[in-house]
Order: structure tokens, then C-alpha cells, then sequence
């Protein structure tokens, strides 16, 4: 992806994540369901690397993007530099967010359900692996 593409990409990811309302988390993969694949990359390409093309445009988000709601797919929070990690549940656990004795995220109850929804308990959400173009 050249630079131009790049940052129009990350805008899109940055905005589909205000989205996400408080006590409701998204994973990588579902935001880049959410989200067509930049011009020039195949849906299947997309399917691969999507997530962490979504994972690189959190690292570089803004103050207003609620990053600490994206979250991998397993519910847990992926490894950071630094304290990252410990800030991002301190984070999400203020907001109402439970962890279980795993260090997870029960998805079935806290997960968003997309733009036109709010979070889904016991819905499922959008499955990532489940990407259509």
C-alpha cells in the first residue's frame, strides 16, 4: 500500500472505531470486515493481512480513537511495547469491560455488532472469517 492509500486506509479504520460505543469492544479482523479493501488488493490478500493492516493503523491512531476497544480474536488484549497492555485493560475495565481468569473477553457478550448496532450479547457479532466483497 503506497502512503497516499495507507493514510486513507487508516482514516476509515480510525472512523469505523469511534464507532464503537462505550462497554462493547471490535477485533482487527471485524474492522477490516467492516471495511473494503484498499483499491489494488484482492479480497484475498484483504482476508490475510486486513487485521493487521488494522493493527497498524491503531498504532498510529489519533487521541480521539477509542483504540483500547480493538482487541484480537481471542478476546485478549494484543501484546505492546512498554505498559501498553496494562493501560489498555485499565482502560476497557473502567469503561465496564470483564475479564475472565484467562485475561479475556467474553466476545458472545461484549462484542460490537457493527455501525448499526450496539453491542451484541449472545448475537455472535460480526465473524471476521466470514469476509465478503
Amino acid at each position: 500500500m503506497n502512503p497516499a492509500s495507507r493514510m486513507a486506509y487508516y482514516a476509515e479504520v480510525w472512523e469505523m472505531v469511534r464507532q464503537i460505543p462505550v462497554v462493547c469492544v471490535a477485533t482487527y479482523g471485524q474492522i477490516a470486515s467492516l471495511i473494503h479493501p484498499p483499491e489494488g488488493i484482492t479480497p484475498q490478500a484483504y482476508r490475510a493481512f486486513g487485521p493487521r493492516w488494522v493493527g497498524g493503523a491503531m498504532a498510529a491512531c489519533p487521541d480521539d480513537v477509542p483504540w483500547q476497544r480493538v482487541i484480537n480474536s481471542q478476546g485478549k488484549i494484543s501484546l505492546r511495547r512498554g505498559d501498553g497492555q496494562t493501560h489498555q485493560r485499565e482502560l476497557l475495565e473502567a469503561e465496564g469491560i470483564i475479564f475472565d481468569e484467562r485475561e479475556r473477553v467474553d466476545l458472545s457478550r461484549f462484542r460490537w455488532s457493527g455501525p448499526e448496532n450496539k453491542c451484541s450479547t449472545n448475537s455472535g457479532g460480526t465473524d471476521e472469517r466470514n469476509i465478503k466483497f
